[in-house]
């Protein structure tokens, strides 16, 4: 066992005015499995990379582990899988690899193929049971689960639970509290460490935060009563201390009222004026504590949605028909999109899912993806050759259908925001809005998007199928690299507004609360 110890951790980007992080200190376990979160943008990958040396800070990290990173690059993907194997970890022993991966349920024979044969998921899982394999390293694990479906996140998880000595960024809900002994937040406030997994971190931040806001109330009174206070106790003393001039004794004694001495007078006004001053002291006392409340408070405003209601009840239809690229890749296709429904499709990766909305966008009509986002209808596919998917069989779409569509890809966002805006078509000042109520900042929101961290690149994809009034969404694994808190608006968006949608999505916890249907997809 050895400590990380980070002690008054001060980085910023160059030329970026706002530091990433200023001052941090907190200390963590090598023997930790440690989950990682947070807002996008607010740093988590920024430290594992100052973990591994990759930048200047001022401060000090103060470790013995030895760290490595995870996705781990590989040089030449072209090479069979075993030759990789070999360059990250020179000196493993085949028959742990192979325990390893069977732990992960991959089979052997993956090891004789080329690593880009490989589907994403079998790539990922390779690289976390070679990396794991390297004796007394501390592994940096960067959201692993964005290429990983349903299942595979169960047995990634369940996996990652026998293993320790780690740090694991993920928003993935389950995946954390299945995997992880230990969070560590990055909050807006500070960075904290807790022991358990993310649903007790998160229940004993709604518990504080909770207090604070009622303690915030309290004390908002308290000021309020003080200030009153002070201000009738300050009057008293003034009165008091006029009568010591003479303005009041005059008259008093016209009417044969006793007064007291001039020294019992100047008594009487200094423990007023003393006790005018206790009050001010406990109201900036009271001031003070109130600062140092909700600091930590995620406030996530209300996002809206317009969504277009149908007249008809069906939207669209597949029935019994396949989708072929240079071979069938889905038959037996039974679809039906209902007005008003939320349909989430679930799989294997590789199944087809994502085959089933490019081909509701070409029944549909929706050549406009195909123009204005680059890849979305163009885009290659490994496994199953290069083209357009092409539907045979019975079905239809509706004719008028506007579909709004979010890809998984984002490799196209570039440019600003206000050019983004203008060649979808949406209102910019409504895109900023939204994007603002996602967590960006007025500053971010004038970058080019290109510098845009991976989740928020994601943000703009669904800020403009926000900003769409559509009949149907299609959403192709809107979340990956999403933040937590993020997830909970879209969730809450989605129940409020029940656009018809049908989403491919592999977060648990999200797929379970906005699903009125779950439809299996098996290639």
């Amino acid at each position: 066992m050895s400590m990380i110890q980070v002690t008054n951790l001060s980085f910023a980007y160059e030329g970026s005015p706002v530091p990433v992080f200023d001052k941090v200190s907190f200390r963590i376990d090598t023997d930790w499995k440690l989950g990682f979160t947070g807002r996008n943008g607010r740093g988590k990958t920024t430290f594992l990379k100052l973990l591994m040396g990759k930048y200047e800070y001022s401060g000090t990290i103060q470790s013995d582990a030895v760290f490595d990173y995870f996705p781990f690059e590989v040089e030449d993907p072209f090479q069979d899988t075993l030759l990789i194997a070999g360059e990250v970890c020179p000196d493993y022993e085949y028959w742990r690899l192979v325990k390893e991966l069977s732990k992960l349920q991959v089979e052997e024979e993956v090891l004789f193929r080329p690593f880009n044969t490989l589907s994403q998921g079998e790539q990922t899982k390779v690289l976390l049971a070679l990396l794991f394999l390297r004796q007394q390293h501390f592994l940096l694990i960067d959201e692993p689960t964005n290429h990983l479906d349903m299942e595979a996140r169960q047995v990634a998880a369940e996996y990652l639970s026998r293993k320790k000595g780690f740090i694991l960024v993920s928003h993935d809900r389950a995946f954390l509290d299945r995997a992880v002994d230990h969070m560590l937040v990055i909050n807006k406030g500070n960075i904290e460490v807790q022991k358990g997994n993310f649903s007790s971190w998160y229940e004993n931040k709604q518990r504080q935060d909770a207090f604070e806001m009622e303690e915030n109330e309290r004390l908002k009174k308290d000021i309020r009563r003080l200030k009153t206070a002070a201000l009738r106790t300050g009057q008293w003393a003034d009165d008091v201390e006029g009568t010591k001039l003479g303005k009041r004794n005059a008259k008093a004694a016209a009417q044969g009222k006793f007064l007291g001495t001039r020294a019992y007078i100047g008594e009487k006004s200094r423990k007023l004026q003393q006790r005018r001053k206790n009050l001010e002291r406990r109201q900036e006392q009271a001031i003070q504590e109130k600062s140092e409340l909700l600091h930590n408070i995620e406030t996530a405003k209300e996002l809206k949605l317009y969504p277009q209601r149908w007249h008809q009840e069906r939207l669209a239809v597949l029935n019994g028909g396949r989708i072929v690229y240079r071979r069938i890749v889905l038959e037996n296709l039974h679809l039906e999109i209902r007005r008003g429904e939320r349909l989430v499709l679930q799989g294997k990766n590789g199944s087809g899912k994502s085959s089933i909305l490019k081909v509701l966008l070409q029944m549909a009509g929706a050549a406009e993806y195909e123009m204005t986002d680059g890849k979305l209808l163009q885009e290659s596919n490994h496994a199953q050759g290069t083209g357009l998917p092409e539907y045979q069989g019975e079905g239809f779409a509706a004719k008028g259908l506007k579909i709004s569509y979010i890809s998984q890809d984002t490799s196209g966002l570039t440019g600003s925001l206000r050019e983004y805006a203008i060649a979808w078509g949406v209102e910019e000042s409504l895109l900023k809005m939204v994007l603002r109520k996602l967590d960006f900042s007025r500053d971010q929101l004038e970058l080019p998007m290109e510098t845009f961290s991976q989740g928020q690149k994601k943000k703009v994809l669904i800020a403009r199928s926000l900003c769409e009034q559509a009949h149907l969404y299609l959403w192709d694994e809107p979340l990956n690299y999403v933040d937590v808190y993020s997830r909970m608006q879209i969730e809450e968006l989605i129940l409020k507004f029940q656009p018809t949608m049908v989403l491919i999505e592999h977060d648990r916890v999200f797929a379970e609360k906005v699903a009125d249907r779950i439809y299996l997809v098996e290639g």
